[in-house]
């Protein structure tokens, strides 16, 4: 039995049901299972020593597009909306290859990882349609080196510009060759059990460029298979009026009349869904991904976080992809979550510390977990440290719990344990050599934009 102890931390911010915060404190943790927090003495093979540390369950990542890591500050999207955007990084997503998929993926990751997010929930929908049979195995590849856990969310597009929908024809893929796909992956990879590192969930793009058929094949396929259900919905007017052009039904109307309604199914973004819709998602456990940095860089609009706490809605927190955020730092992502829905509600919005909820055990609900997300006996040994002792938290100490959306926090993460193991020292990653993966993934990334 392998043994882990985090030691004399400043402060372990817990998230369990009593929302405790443990001043120097100690967590012990066995074969990759939490099994000692307080303030007693423990030991254990190896020890960390968080002296002047604040401590935090792993962060969970509810909505990425790992492959936008390669098209992020691109000066020619930087005025765009969400459609002309799309349309204008289709014509490079075009050029995708196995290889800049691994190393946006292990680029990807890994920041989110340095940032302390030990799980990650990635929507890869492009797929060439040659030579992309095998771009979800490379990202679990990618994920494996770095250790942190991984959601692939099998993404499609099935309608595309010569039926109607936004995606170029030869960016699509048939109804049948995405659900053999779809079921070899879940075969493969998923792992139901708790603590599992791999898990895959269903995910068609968007009612703007997937058929109906398929929405509602996958939802039986999904079912059948026991995995989750993921897409975009609601991000934009575009697509609420576009939905309404083709189908005559609002975006959760004709999800609903798909199958897509219910504690299986989480929706990225959210933004404009009326009173009578947020009170459905809360009445069926529907969960929404909020990704405040994306909706604010496309103008899509402000999701109505508050309006859905207070309605008991399962909210969880996402960077979104890199193209729209730029950056994918899920620690960031709280406190500009925080300003914003100070900015929109003022004395309504969420505290820093409701947010690091949502960032944490929110998000793990939404991908139907409750072994992760908190720091206490019997949850996994995923968690981080940062620094608290220096120049830039001095007078900040008083509510470690609030400090990510109050304060901010700009460095990555001194220590970051996934599973009971380290897998980030002092800001660097330990399963990569991160020098040489760097040189290699900017090469990949110029490629790819030569094409």
């Amino acid at each position: 039995m392998s043994s882990l102890l985090i030691r004399d931390a400043l402060a372990i911010v817990t998230v369990d049901d009593d929302d405790r915060v443990i001043e120097h404190g100690n967590i012990l943790i066995k074969d990759g299972v939490i099994n000692y927090v307080g303030t007693e003495k423990c030991t254990a093979d190896e020890e960390i020593d968080a002296t002047g540390c604040f401590v935090y369950p792993g962060l969970v990542n509810t909505h990425n597009h790992l492959y936008q890591t390669f098209t992020r500050n691109l000066p020619q999207v930087q005025k765009m909306e969400l459609f002309p955007w799309l349309v204008t990084l289709y014509e490079i997503w075009r050029g995708l290859d196995e290889e800049s998929i691994f190393y946006s993926s292990l680029t990807g990751m890994g920041e989110l990882l340095r940032y302390g997010c030990t799980t990650c929930a990635d929507h890869h929908y492009v797929f060439p349609q040659s030579g992309s049979e095998f771009f979800i195995d490379r990202q679990f590849e990618a994920a494996d080196l770095l250790g942190i856990r991984f959601h692939a969310t099998r993404g499609s597009m099935s309608l595309g510009k010569k039926d109607g929908g936004l995606p170029p024809d030869d960016l699509v893929q048939d109804v049948d060759t995405i659900l053999k796909d779809s079921q070899r992956l879940v075969e493969k990879y998923h792992d139901p059990k708790p603590f599992a590192m791999h898990r895959v969930a269903l995910a068609p793009c968007s009612p703007f460029s997937v058929s109906e058929d398929l929405l509602k094949e996958t939802a039986v396929l999904a079912r059948t298979l026991d995995v989750r259900l993921h897409t975009h919905l609601c991000e934009t007017k575009d697509e609420e009026r576009f939905t309404l052009e083709k189908t005559g039904l609002r975006p959760l109307a004709y999800m609903e009349k798909c199958g897509w309604i219910g504690s299986d199914v989480w929706y990225a973004h959210g933004i404009h869904f009326n009173d009578e819709e947020l009170q459905l998602l809360a009445d069926t456990g529907t969960g929404v991904a909020h990704c405040p940095v994306s909706n604010m860089k496309l103008s899509s609009g402000v999701c109505r976080v508050p309006d859905m706490i207070k309605l008991g809605v399962n909210v969880g927190l996402a960077v979104d992809g890199a193209a729209s955020n730029d950056c994918q730092n899920l620690m960031a992502e709280i406190r500009s979550a925080y300003l914003l829905h100070r900015l929109v509600y003022g004395a309504q919005a969420p505290t820093g510390y409701e947010l690091l909820k949502m960032a944490t055990c929110g998000s793990a609900s939404l991908l139907g977990r409750d072994d992760i997300g908190r720091l206490c006996p019997g949850k996994a040994g995923d968690l981080f440290l940062i620094d608290a002792s220096g120049l830039e938290t001095v007078g900040t100490r008083l509510d470690p719990g609030s400090f990510l959306g109050t304060v901010g926090y700009s460095k990555p993460a001194k220590s970051v344990v996934v599973a009971g193991r380290e897998v980030v020292r002092d800001g660097i990653l330990l399963g990569i050599d991160e020098p040489a993966t760097a040189e290699k993934a900017q090469q990949a990334h110029c490629k790819l934009i030569s094409r």
